[in-house]
């Protein structure tokens, strides 16, 4: 029974940690979306020639998408799967 407990706490960290970082990329992803939407003068301004602040921009949700991508692998490679491990390893009863 304490196994299916520390579990059930185990898998509830890990849809925490899933669920918050894909609410911060939809509203990375979403919010760049409006201001393509209705801000398309602020993602006109040239930042350098060939180079606007939309472009900028939209590199940048890319390159949060792999950092928040990365965050996930290293937390589940950390905490998750070793507890996992762990949890495995230890002798029925």
């Amino acid at each position: 029974m304490h196994e299916a407990r520390e579990l059930r706490s185990l898998d509830g960290a890990r849809w925490r940690v899933a669920l918050s970082l894909t609410v911060a990329m939809v509203v990375l992803y979403f919010g760049f979306l409006l201001l393509v939407a209705y801000g398309r003068r602020v993602l006109a301004v040239q930042l350098a020639p060939g180079l606007s602040l939309g472009i900028l921009l939209g590199a940048l949700v890319i390159v949060a998408s792999w950092l928040l991508t990365w965050v996930y692998v290293r937390w589940a490679a950390t905490h998750y799967d070793p507890e996992v491990e762990a949890l495995s390893r230890e002798p029925r009863r």
